[in-house]
């Protein structure tokens, strides 16, 4: 037999009481079924608004002051190469643009999972490619195609970009034209964030998202910088090596998943406009001359500003599965995997 579901409507004292709570700037609760009538919700959902106010059970409400106007995604893509600085296989032992296909695609589900909240905002996705085949860039105009927001993509002014890169690396060692190509391309990413609106999610071709990814980040953006009364950083990803140190650090509550304060993190990141012009010339010298670690100008950064990392991931970097700077712990990969297939 089947069960008929039958919502209770609310009493006109219910009513007035919940009008009156909402005035103050409080929510009602139902104890019984853990619903939240004034918002129709369940609390096991998203309540924040973006914009106007971060809700977590059984934290109450936040009002946001630091408001996000605007998201541009830019995606660095070079399905031709393989591993950039490895021999070993990546998880899945696919071809490279298996991976760069996956993860975008991964992106526009999450971007699609949360249309409400970015129909509500200005959101851009541009690829930065270089020596992709036409035949994968085919299949990122077919996945692109007909989405609700904004998107383009770029071909990589290399030529112009690798002028700027030293030949010797900071060990002395030759520069690898591949990773001219990976520095050409974060250097072209960075000048085109320069202008852009407000946050900017720079990422690499080869992280999976889970779905709710982009939506956490940009409401736990909103509610760490409102608490903090600062621009920040965030990283999707929890990295393994980060836990081969066990350091002191600092556990926040974003707006459905933890995040930790970390020091250290690889090339794909979410921050701030504000932020990209306020260590502009720093991130450009991680173009200039390959460190080591490659990453080491944006971790000096990080010793003056806040970057957090989510606990569990919200994207897995899809390298060796013994890499420490590849699979996160505790996460259902096959999962990800699966459900970034793009046909």
């Amino acid at each position: 037999m089947k069960e008929l579901k039958l919502k209770k409507k609310n009493s006109f004292f219910e009513k007035l009481l919940i009008k009156i709570n909402r005035y103050f700037g409080f929510e009602i609760i139902n104890n019984s079924n853990y619903d939240i009538p004034s918002l129709k919700d369940s609390s096991n959902q998203n309540l924040s608004t973006i914009g106007q106010k971060s809700i977590t059970i059984p934290m109450g409400s936040l009002k946001i002051k630091r408001k996000v106007k605007a998201l541009e995604i830019i995606f660095r893509s070079c399905a031709s190469v393989l591993m950039l600085s490895q021999t070993k296989k990546r998880i899945f032992d696919k071809k490279k643009e298996e991976y760069s296909i996956r993860s975008l695609n991964s992106l526009v589900n999450s971007i699609n999972s949360s249309k409400d909240l970015f129909e509500s905002i200005k959101l851009k996705l541009t690829i930065i490619d270089h020596n992709s085949d036409q035949e994968i860039l085919n299949k990122y105009y077919k996945i692109l195609n007909g989405q609700f927001f904004e998107s383009r993509i770029k071909k990589l002014n290399f030529e112009k970009y690798k002028s700027f890169i030293d030949h010797k690396n900071e060990k002395n060692e030759n520069v690898t034209d591949a990773q001219k190509s990976n520095m050409s391309n974060i250097y072209q990413s960075i000048e085109i964030s320069k202008n852009s609106d407000d946050l900017i999610y720079f990422v690499e071709d080869d992280y999976i998202h889970r779905k709710n990814s982009l939506e956490e980040m940009v409401f736990a953006y909103e509610k760490f910088s409102t608490i903090l009364n600062d621009e920040l950083f965030l990283c999707p990803t929890d990295y393994p090596y980060l836990y081969f140190s066990p350091e002191d650090t600092k556990v926040l509550l974003g707006n459905q998943s933890h995040w930790r304060k970390i020091d250290q993190t690889l090339c794909t990141f979410l921050t701030s406009n504000r932020m990209v012009n306020k260590h502009f010339d720093k991130l450009l010298s991680m173009c200039k001359k390959e460190h080591s670690p490659f990453e080491k100008p944006l971790h000096d950064i990080f010793k003056s500003e806040v970057c957090l990392s989510p606990i569990p991931s919200l994207a897995i970097h899809a390298t060796n599965i013994n890499s420490i700077y590849g699979v996160s712990p505790v996460v259902n990969i096959k999962k990800l995997w699966d459900e970034s297939n793009y046909d």
